[in-house]
């Protein structure tokens, strides 16, 4: 069983910048391709960012790519995510998850994810 702690999150104000991080309680964490997904108050889940096992291969969704970075550390079975040039439309519960059937490659599909963690409030004021 994978367990995953996400921290970081807090308020901001637009234009400014968070670092996610994302505690994955598990040995084999290289192994596993990891993502990032997010929740608005109102909406549904949404896929934020990918990234496979080594880091060598990198997924975003059109709305953050040139503001998020997604990054690994595998010597510390971590999972992050740099977020610069906040909107308010960034507002949401932000979920790391991991992907236990994908090593190489990466997914956009919630589907593909096998494990969850509960989440960290990321809310940025205009």
């Amino acid at each position: 069983q994978v367990q995953l702690v996400e921290s970081g999150g807090g308020l901001v104000q637009a234009g400014g910048s968070l670092r996610l991080s994302c505690a994955a309680s598990v040995s084999t964490f290289r192994s596993y391709a990891m993502g990032w997904f997010r929740q608005a108050p109102g909406k549904e889940r949404e896929f934020v960012a990918a990234i496979n096992w080594s880091g060598g291969r990198t997924y975003y969704t059109d709305s953050v790519k040139g503001r998020f970075t997604i990054s690994r550390d595998n010597a510390e079975n971590s999972l992050y995510m740099e977020m610069n040039s906040l909107k308010p439309e960034d507002t949401a519960v932000y979920y790391c998850a991991a992907a236990s059937r994908l090593s190489y490659s990466t997914s956009s599909r919630e589907a593909d994810y096998d494990y969850w963690g509960q989440g960290t409030q990321v809310t940025v004021s205009s």
